[in-house]
């Protein structure tokens, strides 16, 4: 859905053509680009001019906007109507002006407006300062210095340094790069990285998407290995990452902000049917005016009272408790959804598992433990300078706990071959004075491709048909046990050179694998079985493979007898999807566009529907679920377009919100249902006497007063 808006919205070869499509000297002359950076005087001039660096959708509201959206709610205004009339009835037309329903009122409205203002506006200034909790520096050359400044103070013009774990503060045109690779998944569900060139190879005729910008690196997206400059060319709302927050910005309508519209639509409708009903039936015998505040009077007796008050007090209160139990509530109405809930999408990393990479094995070409191979992969792992993952840390980690930390001193590193998504390998070149070696690890399936041997315990051997077949069998069954498998090989026969590239990667020896495990929660078998017997199912929408997927939900307590990936989702219409969804909890190896995809099947099937998520790419599926959950590590853009954020990524602590809020809405609905039995109850009666009585049985302040003192008895039910 966020695609199909930019596609709309953004001409991709306007936008970004001209400045991507220049060679670096040309970019440099024509826009006067100063290498040595701005000066402070000039940041500061182009700041007041084009803006600080941040993106409109998330700049915290100001205090008023939560006042007057508190003010005008559905039941606020027809109560405010009602005293525009009363003020025209009992005061301009009255010979002796009768303030007391006026000022029953506005108190009524004012106590409404208060409770919810302050804990909306208490609410999301909470989640505010967990977005601060996000780093927000980046360097760049000012003064022919590099420092460190704010992301909000990039302005245009500002030479950005990159590095493996950046994160690209605003769109920038490349003019300076290393062996960079950006992930770019964030803003186009391609989980393959795009390496960056300073000088395009594509002109601008050829342009279609942005990922064949190569010169170009967005705002939001995160350098994954190597090194860049960049120049700054477009800031906050007019960067890419800017249209998609403004595509994010409207968050459709919960079942319960529909539900308090649509009972505010029957009353103003009672309304427009019995003033002018009862008017007529009493204008005849008494005069205009005490016939028509009679009138008012009916309407009032219609309307609850004091259900705004209620709402926002059972709500505030319920927003309170929650916050006890370690959950923030952003939006006050989310409380029903979240309460609602009947099915919970999220992904295993860090909700299931420990998100937290532990090398379980390192094998040899048999599948026997070796230690040779923990030395090669850590060799590999700590020499090389691009972006150490989770995996680069576990092996490390494990080969110190090994006693390995004298290879450090006793190998120095001669090159490097960085990373890339096309290889899917990353390969190092060390030597310990007597020998120099190559050392590669990477996909299973990319270092077969360069092996012609096998080494099995000192020896060496061709590698045959069958040692492949053997080797592919052994990592499946890895996989099947949750680990996540890396190949390791080397070559020695590299002779005396120092610089290397990819075409050395060739006759390489397998030594074996290493295998990793993110292990599940302790918790989360219990919190699966918990959240089952409240009523809420669980479906996990991952980006992993369908072994380590099974495995994982296996221990779990998740049924993995059926198991989709996302290439199988494309082919199937929605009403193909919507017959998997009705027997498959898990959804392997999708992108983000395709889990926003079942969301929004989920909702149309009449489901109340709760994604779980805390990266830039989940802000469609939290934009577009009933109720958005996010974490307080999350991102920024996910933190803002959640309504529900947790602090504590556990099921457990989702479940005591999910139960508070059910409590809540419990209370509320009990309230609800007393005060409208007792309001139309009585207006029923007074009615009737109207119409059978010559006389009026009740004053319009008695009718009130009346109406009230229901309301007040069935507080009680709601508390």
């Amino acid at each position: 859905m966020a695609n199909k808006s930019l596609k709309e919205d953004i001409d991709i070869k306007s936008f970004y053509g001209k400045e991507a499509t220049l060679s670096k000297n040309d970019f440099v002359d024509f826009y006067s680009i100063n290498l040595n950076g701005l000066t402070s005087e000039e940041a500061q001039s182009r700041l007041r001019k084009y803006g600080n660096n941040e993106i409109k959708h998330t700049k915290p509201k100001k205090w008023y906007h939560y006042f007057f959206s508190s003010l005008f709610t559905p039941f606020n205004s027809i109560l405010l109507s009602i005293t525009l009339v009363l003020i025209y009835t009992d005061i301009y037309l009255a010979s002796t002006p009768n303030y007391s329903s006026i000022i029953v009122i506005l108190v009524l409205v004012f106590v409404s407006t208060i409770l919810e203002f302050f804990s909306e506006f208490r609410s999301n200034l909470a989640a505010e300062k967990l977005k601060q909790l996000v780093a927000t520096t980046t360097t760049v050359i000012r003064d022919k210095k590099e420092i460190h400044v704010p992301i909000s103070e990039i302005t245009k013009g500002d030479i950005v340094l990159l590095s493996a774990g950046s994160m690209v503060p605003a769109d920038l045109r490349i003019i300076e790069a290393k062996d960079l690779y950006v992930g770019q998944s964030s803003l186009t569900g391609e989980s393959d990285s795009i390496k960056k060139i300073a000088d395009p190879d594509i002109s601008f005729d050829e342009i279609q998407n942005i990922t064949d910008l190569n010169t170009i690196c967005f705002m939001g997206t995160n350098v994954i290995s190597g090194s860049a400059k960049g120049v700054v060319i477009k800031t906050a709302d007019n960067t890419y990452f800017g249209k998609i927050a403004h595509t994010l910005n409207k968050k459709p309508e919960t079942a319960f902000q529909k539900g308090v519209k649509d009972v505010s639509k029957l009353l103003i409708k009672f309304m427009l049917i019995m003033i002018p009903l009862v008017f007529i039936l009493t204008v005849f015998k008494h005069d205009i005016v005490l016939s028509f505040t009679f009138a008012v009077a009916i309407a009032i007796g219609i309307t609850p009272l004091l259900l705004p008050v209620i709402l926002s007090s059972s709500l505030s209160k319920g927003a309170i408790r929650m916050s006890q139990k370690k959950t923030i509530v952003k939006a006050l109405d989310s409380i029903q959804s979240f309460g609602a809930m009947n099915i919970l999408c999220t992904d295993k990393t860090g909700t299931l598992t420990e998100d937290r990479i532990v090398l379980e094995k390192y094998l040899d070409i048999k599948g026997n433990e070796d230690t040779r191979i923990l030395k090669h992969a850590f060799l590999n792992s700590y020499f090389q300078t691009g972006l150490k993952g989770n995996i680069d840390e576990a092996v490390i980690n494990r080969a110190l706990e090994n006693k390995m930390e004298d290879y450090i001193e006793k190998y120095k590193k001669i090159d490097e071959i960085p990373f890339d998504f096309s290889r899917r390998r990353l390969s190092v070149i060390v030597t310990d004075g007597k020998k120099n070696q190559l050392i590669t690890k990477g996909a299973v399936e990319e270092i077969l491709s360069i092996c012609t041997m096998v080494d099995y315990k000192g020896e060496i051997s061709p590698i045959t048909k069958e040692i492949k077949e053997n080797i592919l069998k052994i990592s499946k069954n890895l996989n099947k046990d949750g680990l996540r498998v890396v190949a390791v090989c080397q070559k020695n026969d590299i002779g005396n050179k120092t610089n290397f590239d990819v075409s050395d990667e060739k006759n390489m020896v397998l030594l074996g694998f290493i295998g990793f495990l993110d292990p599940p929660k302790e918790s989360a078998k219990t919190s699966i079985d918990n959240l089952n017997k409240s009523g809420i199912r669980v479906i996990v929408l991952t980006g992993d493979n369908v072994e380590v997927s099974k495995c994982i939900c296996d221990k779990v307590g998740i049924n993995s007898a059926n198991i989709i990936e996302g290439a199988e989702i494309d082919k199937l219409s929605d009403s193909g999807v919507l017959r998997l969804l009705n027997d498959t909890n898990i959804f392997a190896k999708l992108s983000p566009i395709q889990k926003a995809r079942l969301i929004r099947l989920l909702k149309e099937n009449t489901n109340i529907v709760g994604y779980m998520g805390d990266g830039i790419n989940d802000a469609p599926s939290l934009i577009n679920s009933d109720v958005g959950i996010s974490v307080d590590t999350a991102v920024d853009i996910a933190k803002e377009s959640a309504d529900i954020i947790l602090l504590e990524k556990d099921l457990n602590v989702l479940l005591s919100g999910v139960k508070e809020g059910r409590r809540t809405f419990s209370n509320l609905m009990k309230y609800i249902k007393m005060a409208v039995s007792f309001n139309f109850g009585e207006v029923s009666s007074v009615i009737i006497a109207s119409i059978f009585l010559p006389f009026l049985p009740i004053t319009p302040i008695q009718l009130l007063t009346q109406s009230l003192l229901y309301d007040f008895r069935s507080i009680n039910f709601a508390f």
